[in-house]
Formats: C-alpha cells, sequence, structure tokens
C-alpha cells in the first residue's frame, strides 16, 4: 500500500513536534517537505536526518510557505498538514482552501494525536493569542509550586531557529548556557526571568527526549506555552489566559479557542488597564464555551525602575516582538508604562530603522510609535540596536521581559518596565494546585 506524501506547514515548533511524535516512523506516511513562515530566515534548512530518523536518511528539506502549490504538484502531495499558531480562523481556512484546490486534503491534528504522558504531575499555562500575559502566569504558578517544596522544571514551546542537531534538547539554568546555544532575544525573554528566579528551563526540538531528562530533576513539569499553541504533553491542570485588551479573539484564532474549551482554569488578566465592558464580554466568552472552567480574574501591575526619567521626556519604547507581530497588538507594557509616567513625547521609530527592522515595519502597518524588539540572530540584533540609538530619544522605555543592556550597546539612558501576575482577591491557583500535590 503507498504511502501517503505529506506536507507539514509550520514554524520551527508545532510543524517538528508533530513530525517527531506521529510521522517520524509512521509507514503510512511519508513527510516530503516542511514550509516555514512567521519567523524571519527559518526556511531553506533542512531538518537533519539525525532527528527525521532511519527512514530519512538525507533528512527533510524546509521551504517557504510561498512554495506550497508548487510543492503539492511536484511531489503529488496527499496531505498538508498546518502545524503553526497565533492565526485567525479565517486565515486557516485561506490556507485550507489553497491546499484544496492545489489538490490534496488539509489536515488539523487533536491534541491527543500528539501529546506526551509525562511520569510526574504537569501543569500547563497557555493562552488565547500571544501577548495574553502567558510568561508572568507560568512565574507565578512556578513561585507557587516552589513555596510547596516542589522541585519545578519548566519545558517551554520550542523557538529552534539555528542549528537543529545542536538543539535537540537544551537545558537553561545560568546567562552562560543562554549564551552557549546563542539564544535570540525571544528566547532571552522566555528564558531569563525562570533563570531569574532559580528555575530549570528545557526547550528544543524534540520533546519526548527533553520531557525524560526533565523528569530526571524534577517534581512537577510546568509546561509554558508559545503563541496560542496547545500544550506538547497531556496535563493534569490546564490554565489558559484570556486577554480582555482584544475581546473576541478568544474564539476567532487558532488554536486558542481550542486551549479556552480545554482548560481548567482561565485566568483574565489585565484587567486593570482594561475596558471593564471587554472584561465582562470576555468572561462572558468563557462562561459560555467552557463553563467548567474556574475563571480568575488578574491584573498586571507594571513597576519602572527610575521612574523619574521618564516625565517629560522624548521617549523610544521598545516592546516585546511576537506580541506586536503576529499578536497583532499595537502597544504594550512599556506604553502603558510611558503613558502613565506622563513621557513628552513616544517617538516613531520608522524613520530611523534599518535592515530587517524597517521591513518589519512595512510588513506590519499597524506600529507607529513604538519599537518591536525583532532579535532573530546576530544581524537583527545589531540593527535593532542601530535603531533604537539612530532615534532622537532622550530615554529607552525596556518594555521587553528582558534587559535589552545585556545583549547591545545602547547610547541612551533606559529604564526597564517590569509586569508580573497578580490575583484580584482571594488567591485561588494555589488551592488549586493544591490539589495536584
Amino acid at each position: 500500500m503507498k504511502a501517503d506524501n505529506v506536507i507539514i506547514m509550520g514554524a520551527a515548533g508545532r510543524d517538528f513536534h508533530n513530525f517527531n511524535t506521529y510521522f517520524r516512523d509512521n509507514p503510512a506516511y511519508r513527510v516530503v517537505a516542511f514550509t516555514a513562515t512567521q519567523i524571519p530566515d527559518i526556511e531553506g534548512r533542512l531538518y537533519p536526518p539525525t532527528l527525521a530518523g532511519k527512514s530519512y536518511p538525507e533528512g527533510i528539506p524546509i521551504y517557504a510557505e510561498e512554495e506550497l502549490p508548487e510543492l503539492i504538484k511536484k511531489h503529488d502531495v496527499d496531505q498538508v498538514v498546518f502545524a503553526y499558531s497565533d492565526v485567525s480562523h479565517e486565515y486557516v481556512m485561506h490556507k485550507a482552501s489553497l491546499v484544496l484546490a492545489c489538490g490534496a486534503d488539509f489536515r488539523l491534528m487533536g491534541p491527543e494525536t500528539t501529546m506526551i504522558k509525562s511520569k510526574c504531575p504537569v501543569v500547563a499555562v497557555t493562552s488565547v493569542r500571544t501577548g495574553g500575559g502567558k510568561s508572568q502566569t507560568t512565574r507565578y504558578v512556578a513561585e507557587i509550586l516552589k513555596e510547596a517544596g516542589k522541585k519545578v522544571a519548566v519545558i517551554r514551546h520550542p523557538m529552534p531557529y539555528g542549528n537543529l542537531e545542536e538543539q535537540v534538547a537544551m537545558r537553561f539554568a545560568t546567562y552562560e548556557d543562554l549564551d552557549k546555544f546563542k539564544c535570540t532575544i525571544e528566547e532571552r525573554e522566555e528564558f531569563e526571568p525562570h533563570i531569574d528566579n532559580d528555575i530549570v528551563v528545557y526547550a528544543g526540538v524534540d520533546y519526548e527526549i527533553i520531557l525524560r531528562q526533565a523528569e530526571q530533576e524534577a517534581d512537577v513539569i510546568l509546561w509554558d506555552g508559545g503563541n496560542n499553541d496547545i500544550p506538547f504533553y497531556f496535563s493534569d491542570v490546564h490554565i489558559v489566559v484570556v486577554d480582555p485588551h482584544r475581546p473576541g479573539h478568544e474564539t476567532s484564532f487558532h488554536p486558542g479557542e481550542t486551549n479556552l474549551r480545554m482548560a481548567d482554569i482561565a485566568v483574565i488578566n489585565k484587567i486593570d488597564s482594561a475596558d471593564p465592558a471587554s472584561v465582562e464580554e470576555v468572561k462572558e466568552a468563557v462562561v459560555r464555551n467552557n463553563p467548567q472552567a474556574r475563571i480568575i480574574m488578574a491584573n498586571s501591575p507594571i513597576t519602572v525602575e527610575q521612574p523619574e526619567l521618564v516625565k517629560g521626556k522624548k521617549v523610544l519604547v521598545v516592546e516585546d516582538g511576537p506580541t506586536l507581530t503576529h499578536g497583532g497588538m499595537a502597544y504594550g507594557a512599556g506604553v502603558i508604562a510611558a503613558e502613565q509616567l506622563g513621557a513628552g513625547e513616544m517617538i516613531d521609530p520608522r524613520p530611523y530603522a534599518v535592515g530587517s527592522i524597517k521591513n518589519t515595519f512595512d510588513k506590519y502597518t499597524h506600529l507607529s510609535k513604538l519599537l518591536p524588539a525583532m532579535g532573530y540572530g546576530e544581524t537583527q540584533i545589531e540593527e535593532l540596536e542601530q535603531t533604537i540609538n539612530n532615534s532622537p530619544a532622550e530615554v529607552v522605555v525596556i518594555g521587553t521581559p528582558i534587559d535589552l543592556r545585556r545583549v547591545m550597546s545602547l547610547k541612551k539612558p533606559a529604564v526597564r518596565v517590569r509586569y508580573e501576575l497578580e490575583e484580584v482577591g482571594t488567591p485561588q491557583i494555589k488551592e488549586m494546585l493544591e490539589k495536584l500535590l
């Protein structure tokens, strides 16, 4: 019986996981290619033979998604598997329509098809959209588990943008580990805050290998999701973060709505800076789509070091990159802080942008008076640094989860913006986790 020819559409994360857990040693399928999008410069690589397995001695090529119609025809493709996240339902169906018109089947894989079972209890933190406050919720949960005397290992959703063979299973316990694996700004944003809290973080490409390593040193596995993707592991407690700054997105983006419907706990975050009507709207959406979920209301209080430097000044606000790009937000914690502290002017960075940073503004036209912290490689980090230093800002407001001064040289004074999760009223997450423990 002929094996089905398959292409997996991805963004260097969920696509590799689906392959590893379902397709790699499955004689019913032949994966002829991956396609890549969302992240700059991740196509043109090879999923290496050492990861692809004995059925793929030459590895699997990774192409730009734009080449999909040609690839379907060239390889007589039977199925195209959609395997990336934080895209609208309409976007997914446009891709489905393209694939169907090219003559192949279009497939979405359900959670249980690719989830892995752990020997340890698993708490998963996911979101309905990128930038909802997932990372601070993960840090909050990690602290609760630590206070309960548990050894926690955070396993972060993949971001393997470098040499895949060197990134199979990475363990981060120190800043030196970040340098060792040549982490991008996006990776550092997710790993550094956990390291600062003495929590070990794992990430990479093969999440079976990663899980088994983490289990050797952990009492509890804490899944730290990326974008709005579903967990890679079967979870004992599943927490989803819902963002009232984007009401309606909780039921209109893939696969965030899946998380909403699956979760045990729904955290409605940032209510201290959201419109009360929007808070109520997303609360009703949770009740309507997952009436069994425990709803927890939370603030995201912002603190700024040296806040006196901001008042009346020309400031350049730098925000988390993915939140602004495919997350679709037009502001973040840095903008909110600058406004609250009475900044004299928020500078439009577009006239000062260079290289790929300029290209980012050309692609994401909703961005104006803030700068996304793009840094997917050494060159882009240098271009980000140059863009910041080119601007006439008197102060740089760093609204990213890491201090950019660790990875670049800024010629201007800078202040850090920090934000954490704060439950409103009597804390409930600790009580629910105690049942697990």
